[in-house]
């Protein structure tokens, strides 16, 4: 057996260290690769809540090793050997040589995320503006502007189930669009209408493109114009992402766009942009739904009956449906239901979506009129709002 001296053997065993330490780093970065960079940074992040800073470090390390262009993760990376020395005051504690504009944008993305992860919804939390899924919505999603966050709820039951969520960018100038170019993101309750596939566009919008339908009917009527509102991905080269940067679409990582994309459907998914979620108890959101859902059966079934007073008592004296007001739709139902010996009317596929910052909910539904001298089946779209304390018609249209 040979033996060393004992300041050899101590190089020997440092020079193993190294090596285990640079296989383990490797062996890190590989799993932060296969992960994607979202997931690895969400793995830091939650590693510094829980103040191992340790493995922090060594997370981030691999984070840099899989994306060395990922600027977010580089500024943890300062801030953790910064704070071997002196603790650390917030993200991007960089000396006051350095131009705090360059960290700014970088401090926000990170404290949103680190946010994300403090308050993540419970099973007991749901967003109030999902009042009712219809039986063909697999997915419904909504964003909290002010989180820069996106969840994931599944239709279970026709009620909402909390899935997942993810990090977004939004529009630069922040959301509320009114007009075209100015790089706002629109606040309202929208569907995707179609799936761009990468193939069919630029590097910059990533793993592809789901556009949604501003501007809606809502948005119309209030003069609002513009267009080119999508959810899509990022250029390949790029990792981190102020959370207002976007010229107004709704930007994710393309991993998080694939796992997102997975679950879209065409016509089907609703996409509701709010300024902060609203959160409610199931109890509570019950009781709205069926408060609402009584209102839409009375409308229904007065209009079976062929009353007509108190059919058109369910419009609002705001009411409009294309170019007619509320007196126009009068004279004109009156007239209708006049001339129908009997009429039955059916209704399926319902969803309510309670509009962000508006007191009104958008109902759409699969109406099946049946009467003596007509019969068709339609998809139509309902606003319903609060007036004087009963729900009311505020708007009528093809879905």
């Amino acid at each position: 057996m040979t033996c060393l001296p004992s300041a050899p053997r101590r190089q020997v065993a440092a020079s193993l260290l190294s090596r285990l330490a640079a296989a383990a780093l490797l062996l890190a970065a590989a799993a932060a690769s296969a992960a994607g960079p979202e997931k690895a940074l969400s793995g830091v992040l939650e590693a510094l809540e829980t103040n191992r800073m340790d493995l922090a470090t060594q997370r981030v390390e691999a984070l840099i090793a899989a994306h060395p262009n990922f600027r977010l993760a580089h500024l943890i990376r300062g801030d953790l050997l910064l704070a071997r020395a002196r603790p650390l005051e917030t993200f991007g504690n960089v000396p006051k040589t350095v131009p705090r504009e360059k960290v700014e944008d970088l401090r926000a993305e990170a404290l949103l995320r680190l946010r994300a992860l403090r308050d993540r919804p419970s099973g007991e939390r749901l967003p109030r503006y999902v009042l009712q899924m219809d039986a063909g919505q697999k997915y419904a999603l909504v964003i909290d502007s002010r989180r820069s966050r996106l969840y994931v709820f599944e239709n279970v039951g026709g009620r909402p189930q909390y899935v997942a969520d993810y990090y977004v960018t939004l529009g630069k100038n922040g959301v509320e669009k009114t007009r075209e170019g100015d790089q706002k993101t629109p606040i309202g309750v929208y569907h995707v209408t179609a799936n761009l596939p990468r193939q069919k566009l630029s590097d910059f919008y990533g793993s592809g493109a789901y556009p949604i339908n501003y501007p809606n009917a809502w948005d119309k009527r209030l003069g609002r114009n513009g267009h080119g509102i999508w959810l899509h991905g990022t250029p390949s080269d790029t990792y981190s992402r102020p959370p207002r940067a976007s010229d107004g679409c709704i930007v994710l990582a393309n991993a998080d766009l694939d796992a997102v994309g997975s679950r879209l459907q065409v016509g089907l998914t609703p996409v509701i942009i709010a300024d902060e979620i609203e959160w409610l108890g199931a109890v509570a959101l019950e009781g709205e739904r069926k408060a609402l859902a009584a209102a839409i059966e009375a409308w229904r079934a007065d209009w079976e009956i062929r009353d007509a007073d108190r059919y058109l008592a369910h419009y609002a004296a705001r009411f409009s449906s294309g170019d007619q007001d509320l007196a126009q739709w009068s004279a004109h139902k009156r007239k209708v239901n006049a001339g129908k010996s009997w009429i039955k009317v059916g209704l399926s596929r319902v969803s309510m979506m309670q509009y962000p910052r508006e007191n009104f909910v958008v109902v759409n539904f699969e109406q099946d009129y049946r009467s003596s001298n007509l019969s068709n089946v339609m998809r139509k779209r309902q606003y319903w709002i609060k007036d004087q304390g009963r729900w009311r018609i505020l708007y009528e249209g093809a879905g």
